[in-house]
């Protein structure tokens, strides 16, 4: 493997974040670790597409999984012998996502892949930067699809709104804690998760036990959910101690769908924020054979804009990989409206939200009295407290299963008929927010990041009721599910921006926000799975 020939990746070209300075070469003997994805094996040809599986809600263990439509034994021995030569070591080697570790000097991955890497500064943090495309031997060319983590930009931001100076006991505040969220959303009763797993992806921050206990007895909930977390590519369950900070957002996670779904066991993926760190948490998650997650609750995003067009597809993969194993993935949409915080003037989705293999979860404003809602309308308090993201993707093109939804066009130059985001939705206004604790403080925190674990926790519940698990939940929803009468409260009023809410599904809050039991009731006439 020693060609002098190489070729780029393509897809893979990077800008430096708006806003960064350069500053000089990294550090060429500074150790660094990526992570390299594979093709799918050849053999896989032979086979029903994934895409095709997913659709008709065809379920694989992971071993079938892994042989069939896994990496190739001998294209890992290729990059291998490659990762050799170059001075790089292979490990961590996952045939069914396709990926492998390679770790080494920055001077060894300069050559290998033919990079610049460069130090940059930012408001947020120094990080090392690879502008230019990724280029590998042309013999490795149709077997390296993706090289993540050259670059170790933060790719994805936490989806939290803590409300402004809320005194969750002020008359004047609206505030809930999950438990009165979900009897608002009817949540079923007779089920509490046991025998679940939800797993929850966390890109920073941390919890500690004493807290949630103290938590979780508050809401009269004893014993607590049992909690633990997995360690992926070395990060930690680092709580900082900062509840302004990533904490709100693990905390939020775990208390959330642990109220609502008190028997379930949560385990937390902790990952560092990168595009590399991220990917292998929604891969490790997915195919944890210890944990076995029956569904994923992920907080965090970024939009489309600032992904690769190739780690877009990586992403996607990896999503459509969990559909086909039964797992559902709940993402969070974004909390700033239809630009998604993108000041170039245009809409903007979140992703991973915007994969057709996540359940794109938006937010709502929420008030109720007792166990009846007395009013719910698009969360949209810009430019103070944020707004739920929402729209049409710019990558992935309208999903047959969205086809009869009425998705608009999007309103960007162009009009592109993509995948309509938000799937569902649920209560994510912070000042209508949720009573949590975080680093033993009393906060009230909305954001779509608190949607994404209550979805988790409800279809936890399904779950538990089901003889399968819900899994790939899309054509469903957007067949039975909402055909079936009173399954969602349907948001009509409001806006994120550039998009209106209407009668039936809409880019605002999708369908709408869960009439818990009556979807359970509509999954169990028709089947899961």
């Amino acid at each position: 493997m020693a060609s002098n020939q190489y070729v780029a990746l393509p897809g893979t070209a990077r800008k430096p974040m708006p806003g960064s300075t350069p500053a000089g070469p990294c550090n060429p003997k500074e150790s660094i670790q990526v992570t390299v994805v594979l093709r799918h094996r050849p053999s896989s040809r032979g086979h029903e597409s994934l895409a095709e599986l997913a659709a008709r809600g065809q379920r694989l263990t992971l071993d079938e999984y892994t042989a069939r439509y896994g990496a190739d034994p001998e294209d890992v021995k290729k990059v291998e012998e490659f990762a050799r030569a170059h001075g790089l070591k292979a490990s961590h080697i996952n045939l069914g996502a396709r990926t492998l570790t390679l770790s080494g000097t920055v001077h060894a991955f300069c050559q290998a892949f033919r990079v610049d890497l460069t130090h940059y500064e930012h408001s947020q943090g120094g990080y090392r930067g690879c502008a230019g495309p990724i280029q590998v031997p042309i013999e490795l060319k149709d077997i390296i699809h993706d090289v993540l983590g050259l670059d170790n930009r933060p790719q994805a931001r936490p989806h939290y709104r803590i409300a402004p100076n809320v005194n969750p006991r002020a008359a004047s505040s609206v505030s809930y804690t999950p438990l009165q969220v979900a009897e608002l959303y009817d949540f079923p009763t007779t089920v509490n998760g046991q025998g679940q797993t939800i797993g929850i992806i966390e890109l920073g921050g941390g919890y500690t036990k004493s807290d949630l206990d103290s938590y979780f007895s508050s809401l009269g909930i004893s014993p607590s959910p049992t909690v633990s977390s997995v360690s992926v590519d070395n990060a930690q369950n680092q709580p900082t101690g900062d509840p302004n900070g990533p904490d709100a957002e693990v905390m939020l996670d775990i208390e959330v769908a642990g109220a609502v779904a008190p028997g379930a066991n949560i385990v937390v993926y902790f990952a560092p924020n990168t595009d590399a760190g991220f990917l292998d948490a929604i891969n490790q998650a997915a195919m944890d054979k210890t944990n076995k997650p029956s569904v994923i609750s992920i907080s965090w995003g970024g939009p489309e804009s600032s992904w690769t067009a190739q780690s877009l597809q990586s992403y996607n993969n990896a999503l459509q990989s969990a559909s086909v194993l039964g797992v559902t993935v709940c993402v969070a949409c974004g909390d700033d409206g239809s630009t998604d915080g993108v000041t170039d003037g245009e809409a903007h989705v979140d992703f991973p939200a915007s994969s057709p293999y996540a359940l794109a979860c938006g937010g709502t404003h929420l008030v109720g009295s007792g166990a009846s809602i007395t009013d719910e309308e698009v969360w949209n308090d810009l430019p103070n407290n944020g707004a739920t993201g929402g729209g049409v993707s710019a990558t992935f093109p309208l999903p047959s299963w969205q086809a009869n939804a009425n998705v608009p066009p999007s309103v960007n130059p162009g009009n592109y008929k993509g995948r309509g985001v938000p799937d569902v939705a649920g209560d994510a206004d912070p000042l209508t927010g949720y009573q949590v604790d975080v680093d033993g403080s009393n906060a009230v925190v909305g954001g779509t990041s608190a949607v994404a674990p209550l979805w988790a926790g409800l279809i936890a519940l399904f779950n538990q009721a089901l003889p399968n698990s819900v899994g790939y939940l899309n054509p469903n929803l957007y067949g039975k599910i909402a055909a079936a009468a009173g399954t969602f409260h349907d948001i009509t009023s409001g806006n994120n921006g550039a998009y209106q809410a209407g009668p039936g599904w809409d880019p605002c809050t999708g369908w709408g926000s869960p009439n818990g039991a009556v979807i359970l009731q509509s999954l169990t006439d028709g089947g899961s799975g």
